[in-house]
């Protein structure tokens, strides 16, 4: 099993790739294949604020659609990319507003600066850093956004915790991503193109949520759900027909979901940490 350092190089090492390339022709970004990749994008096209040379084909849903900014909101985007939502973000949060993208491969924020300067948005920013440690202080975002991204990071735990952190008091994040129902084959985890296809380091549907519940987040929903079909093709590359037989019997579903959820108000935390250190300094509980 690769460890974190392991894959966190070879996602980079992927996405350089891509981001090198640019845009592909139309329709074959979406679940097709690139050298074993899946990639599982949407239509962006008719979004207000779209800008075809951002958009690099590598989302799974569309989490600005929900994700309900304001204008005026702070937004960061995780995992921007080449800049596609941050710049749909910015068009929904206007000239008051903010936006910030943060990527961990360099050559992707390379393309989203090169891209910002063309459209000279002096609102929108793009940061390298990892998102289990991001590069933003504690309570700056109203909203947080990314697409199909979470699924590749090693620590999903550590990148909830994160968003929790990052967030105002009362923000909330909307993100989609790609789960699980039933079991993946361990040979499918360990094959380096499915990973960086958004596939092998994805984790089970109900682990994913009880990742955000436990990161401290309220009125989590899933907003839009959908099962994507891994090409027979792409499946062939890694598994005997004797293994495809057995994941097709396991009935594997590879799931899209958008999901959001909302960090408390100030007033709940509050309260909730006034009733803590009651309870710890109760008689017989404290030194």
């Amino acid at each position: 099993m690769k460890t974190s350092e392991e894959i966190k190089s070879m996602v980079r090492e992927t996405y350089a790739g891509i981001a090198q390339a640019g845009p592909q022709p139309s329709g074959q970004s979406c679940c097709g294949t690139q050298k074993g990749n899946v990639w599982f994008n949407e239509d962006y096209s008719k979004l207000e604020g779209y800008v075809a040379d951002a958009d690099l084909g590598l989302g799974c849903g569309i989490p600005v659609e929900f994700s309900k900014i304001k204008n005026g909101d702070v937004v960061i985007d995780l995992g921007s990319g080449a800049g596609n939502d941050a710049f749909i973000a910015r068009r929904q949060t206007g000239e008051t507003g903010k936006v910030i993208g943060i990527d961990m491969t360099s050559e992707m924020i390379d393309r989203a600066r090169e891209n910002n300067d063309k459209l000279g948005y002096n609102n929108v920013e793009f940061r390298l850093g990892e998102i289990e440690k991001l590069p933003v202080s504690a309570n700056q975002a109203d909203v947080i956004i990314s697409n199909c991204v979470l699924n590749l990071v090693p620590d999903k735990q550590a990148a909830f915790l994160e968003i929790f952190r990052t967030l105002k008091p009362g923000g909330h994040f909307c993100v989609s991503d790609i789960v699980l129902s039933g079991p993946i084959p361990e040979k499918l985890r360990s094959v380096a193109s499915m990973y960086a296809g958004c596939v092998s380091g994805a984790v089970q549907k109900e682990e994913y949520l009880n990742q955000i519940k436990s990161a401290g987040f309220d009125n989590i929903s899933i907003n839009k759900e959908r099962t994507i079909h891994i090409p027979q093709e792409v499946l062939a590359e890694h598994l005997t027909k004797e293994e495809m037989e057995t994941l097709a019997s396991a009935k594997l579903e590879v799931l899209s979901i958008t999901v959001s959820g909302e960090k408390p108000s100030l007033k709940f935390l509050q309260t909730e940490k006034a009733a803590a250190k009651e309870a710890c300094c109760a008689p017989g509980c404290c030194a």
